[in-house]
């Protein structure tokens, strides 16, 4: 196999990789919003809740039911909490595969860069050898006439 269809394979497989990458970012930033608005539905929860629970607890507070509301909003709190760091943890991954994705790209950018270069160089050979054999025939029919011409003039 030609050097020059080794590194056309190489830029399919590498083309390969980068779109693997670019999907996997894709996913890595829908998990994002998902995680982001799980956050935003809890914390809108916890709000909604906490005013409803200002509103009924003018009218009557019970003891035994302000220890269950303060019980509740302390569980929501920590759902919360768990909740911000597995955004953290998207945020990470998010991060994590836009690398990936421009390390991926990079590696297309140098292959192709490199396929450039190889057939430039291929072809600048190419032409050497067509000028050569351009000077060789121009050289031999020049030789040949020049003959003719001395092997005409004597006899």
């Amino acid at each position: 196999m030609s050097l020059l269809k080794t590194l056309a394979l190489a830029v399919d497989v590498a083309n390969l990789k980068r779109d693997a990458a670019s999907r996997a970012l894709g996913q890595a930033q829908q998990k994002y919003i998902a995680a982001e608005n799980q956050l935003e539905q809890l914390e809108t929860y916890a709000s909604e809740t906490e005013t409803r629970w200002m509103s009924q607890a003018q009218t009557c507070a019970l003891p035994e039911l302000m220890r269950h509301h303060y019980q509740f909003m302390e569980r929501l709190a920590q759902a919360i909490q768990m909740q911000q760091g597995i955004l953290k943890e998207h945020v990470g991954w998010v991060e994590a595969a836009k690398k990936q994705l421009a390390d991926a790209e990079i590696r297309v950018a140098t292959l192709k860069q490199v396929c450039r270069q190889k057939q430039v160089e291929v072809d600048r050979l190419q032409s050497r050898r067509e000028q050569k054999q351009i000077d060789e025939f121009a050289a031999l029919r020049f030789g040949k006439s020049i003959d003719k011409q001395f092997g005409e003039g004597h006899p």
